[in-house]
This record gives C-alpha cells, structure tokens and sequence, in this order.
C-alpha cells in the first residue's frame, strides 16, 4: 500500500501542484480545503480539477478550525505525513485583522497539530514565510536569524506555530519541519498575489502601485519549485528544522515589470508611494540548508515562469 499524505489548503496554489506532484508518485493523497471566498471559488475549483477525479485522491470540503472535523480525517486516514498549506495569507490583508489570523493561522494549525500527534502522523511539513525575516539587516536571509520582530498579524501568526511545532517535537517527539516560502508565484496564482495583479492590471489598463518606484526586491521562487521542496521535506522526517525554500535571486521590482510589459505588450500605468511599514525592502533566500537536507534545487528562472504564468492567465482569464 502507498503511503497517504494529507494536504490541507489543497486548492491553492502550492497545494494543488504539490498534490500533482505526489500523485503522479503513486501516493495517496487527501485534500483538506473550505473553498472559501477570499478569492475566486472558481479559480480553486479550476485549480484541482486535474486531479479531483484520480483514483488515489480524496477530498475534504472542510475547515482547519473544526478540530473534530481534523481528527475524524486523521483517524480515517492515519496519514504517514502531512503538509499544512492552509491559511490566511496576505501581509497587507492581515493589518488590522489579527483575531482572524490568530483563529485561522494558530487555532487551526493547533487542531492540525494535535490530531497529527494523536494520531502518530509521522512528519508534519509547515508553510511558513519569509515575511517572518522582518526588516532584518543579515543578507541572505539566514534561517539561524531570531525573526523576533515581525512586519505585521501574518508573519506573526508563522512564527507562532513555528515555535508550537518545536513544542510538539520536544514533547510529543513528532517531526515538524517549518518552510519558509519566498515570493511564490506561478499559474494558479492568487488574485491578491503581486505577479497576478500586475498581470492583470497591465492588461486591463489600471494603475499599478508599485512601492519606492520599484527599487525594492524580491526573491520570486515558481511554483514548481516550491512544491517539489515541500514534497521532499514530507518525505524526510528531520525531528524539527526550520529551512528557506527560495531562489536565492532577488529581481529587482522594477525590473519584474518590466518583463510582465514584454510578456503582454502592455505599458504600465505606474503610482509609486513609499513602502507601509509591513514592506521590507528586501528578501533573499540563503538555500544552503534546502540544498543539503532536501536536495532542494530550484530550476525555473524567473522570465520563464513568468512566461508560464502568463499563458495561465491567458487560459484562464482571458
């Protein structure tokens, strides 16, 4: 029999190619997602349309707050590992809505957690986020690097259940390895997302806010990439690590769009005020520690999936 990986915010845009990925594999897998409406429910029901009808998937139209909705799932399935992808993202959505991040992001990923525990789930793979860097001053960004001030209610929220899963491996011995993911992008992206919004706003000529004229960078890492470090790590049980997955190349904003204008043959229509408080100016993924514990090797520069995004964008929006 394979070994069944559950995978919660599996219509979202890392859960739905990681689950690609583990199906083609031969596992079987569980998908846990509330289809909920802080973006289009099309879109997520577009997202696992692939793979809704594969023999070995089975999906759950549930909540991560319903904890005994998450222990019935656990029970049924006694899952060899899990990725928690589910979440409340948005660093700048979360201003000023720290109880639903606090309910969602920490009590949900509890639930998570205890009925990995209860259950003997092997290894339990976190979605964490560069955003919890903060305004740090070490380049690249180091995963030895305290992460004690964070921006805002999200990266807040990560680092919560960063610190509960070395809780969870002191006490209760389960493995639990926290990714911090840098500027995911790609086909499928979320309507909020950078990438997606200056696609779509370049093609529907709207105004692009772009922060400190687009002298800021970051670190964009494709989809693919991402999910294939996230399928690697739920397959190699490390007690408790905290690793970057990124792709160690910040692009400078400014350029970033430039290359969205050669993609769509649309000029953009720039505003450019100073970056809020929960901006850095910055993220850089030191990949040392992905490279050497998960074979982590990220393949795709960032013209070609912006390619890639693009002819989705085309499919799906156009």
């Amino acid at each position: 029999m394979p070994s069944t990986y559950i995978i919660t915010g599996v219509a979202g845009l890392v859960g739905s190619h990681l689950a690609e990925i583990l199906l083609g594999e031969g596992y079987e897998v569980v998908g846990i997602d509330n289809f909920n409406d802080y973006y289009s429910i099309r879109q997520k029901r577009s997202n696992v349309k692939s793979f809704e009808g594969h023999e070995n998937f089975t999906l759950y139209e549930e909540d991560i707050r319903d904890a005994e909705k998450m222990m019935d799932i656990f029970k049924k399935h006694k899952p060899e590992a899990v990725a928690h992808l589910a979440a409340m993202a948005n660093v700048r959505y979360s201003i000023g809505r720290a109880p639903l991040y606090t309910e969602v992001n920490i009590v949900g990923s509890v639930n998570l957690l205890e009925a990995a525990r209860l259950t003997e789930t092997n290894n339990f793979v976190f979605a964490s986020t560069s955003s919890i860097y903060g305004h740090t001053k070490q380049l690249p960004f180091e995963e030895s690097d305290a992460c004690n001030a964070p921006l805002s209610a999200y990266p807040a929220s990560k680092k919560a259940i960063e610190m509960m899963g070395y809780t969870y491996n002191n006490l209760h011995g389960l493995n639990f390895t926290a990714l911090r993911f840098f500027s995911v992008y790609g086909k499928r992206a979320r309507p909020d997302m950078m990438p997606f919004m200056i696609t779509d706003r370049l093609v529907k000529g709207e105004k692009i806010t772009l922060f400190n004229a687009g002298q800021m960078k970051r670190d964009w890492t494709y989809v693919e990439d991402i999910a294939q470090g996230v399928a690697a790590a739920m397959k190699k049980p490390l007690e408790y690590e905290v690793i970057n997955i990124g792709r160690g190349e910040p692009v400078l904003m400014a350029d970033f769009v430039h290359m969205l204008e050669e993609l769509t043959g649309k000029q953009a229509i720039l505003e450019t005020p100073e970056a809020p408080a929960s901006e850095p100016e910055i993220t850089f993924a030191n990949i040392d520690k992905a490279k050497r514990l998960l074979g982590y090797d990220p393949k795709t520069p960032v013209k070609e999936g912006l390619a890639k995004l693009w002819e989705w964008y085309q499919g799906e929006y156009l």
